[in-house]
């Protein structure tokens, strides 16, 4: 058997950046935009993106409910900002009609670092992640407000008015973090995930 298949969900957002990222750790990348392409991966992830649009998308394209079920199956899934989102199975802040996978018990505010002008960057240290920090990239970022048991706290912010804020999580199979490891060049984050989806097949 090749490398695990690894879907990005194309139908908005920044999936080129993930695309990338993943083809330079040796997995095997598809863009996914129909429940036949979902198919044939093995894990997915779920761009930075906006995501009350990507939460429209998602039904236009008949999406949801091939993706919940590859969820509950137990299929890898990894969100980075929008996909933080996407993943929470409570969101504050969102539109009334925007609805995601529920896949993560957690609680996330939605823009909750502000505006598109106070995106910044911050080192933030990663559990199960060697190499020290990593250089975080927040847009527009969401924040975890709450955990269930069960939800692995995997990162936080260290410094400024948001300290100790969490970040970066884990429930399973599923990842989910509030920044954009795909602008940065690190390509660790994305390794953990090709390992996670390795694990899992």
């Amino acid at each position: 058997m090749g490398g695990p298949v690894i879907g990005v969900l194309a139908l908005q957002g920044d999936v080129r950046e993930h695309v990338a990222a993943l083809t330079g750790v040796g997995a095997d990348v598809r863009t996914v935009r129909r429940p036949a392409e979902l198919d044939a991966v093995d894990g997915l992830v779920i761009p930075g993106g906006e995501s009350t649009t990507m939460s429209k998308l998602v039904d236009i394209f008949a999406l949801r409910a091939p993706i919940d079920k590859r969820i509950a199956d137990g299929m890898p899934v990894y969100g980075s900002c929008a996909g933080m989102i996407m993943l929470a199975t409570e969101v504050l802040d969102g539109r009334p009609d925007q609805r995601g996978f529920a896949g993560i018990a957690m609680t996330v505010r939605r823009n909750a670092f502000g505006r598109q002008v106070d995106s910044f960057e911050a080192p933030v240290e990663i559990t199960g992640v060697d190499g020290g920090p990593f250089h975080a990239v927040f847009i527009r970022a969401p924040w975890v407000e709450r955990v269930d048991a069960g939800v692995e706290v995997l990162g936080r912010v260290t410094g400024g008015p948001a300290v100790d804020r969490i970040v970066a999580v884990r429930q399973g199979n599923l990842l989910a973090t509030s920044f954009h490891p795909e602008l940065t060049g690190d390509l660790r984050l994305h390794r953990y995930f090709a390992d996670l989806v390795e694990a899992a097949r």
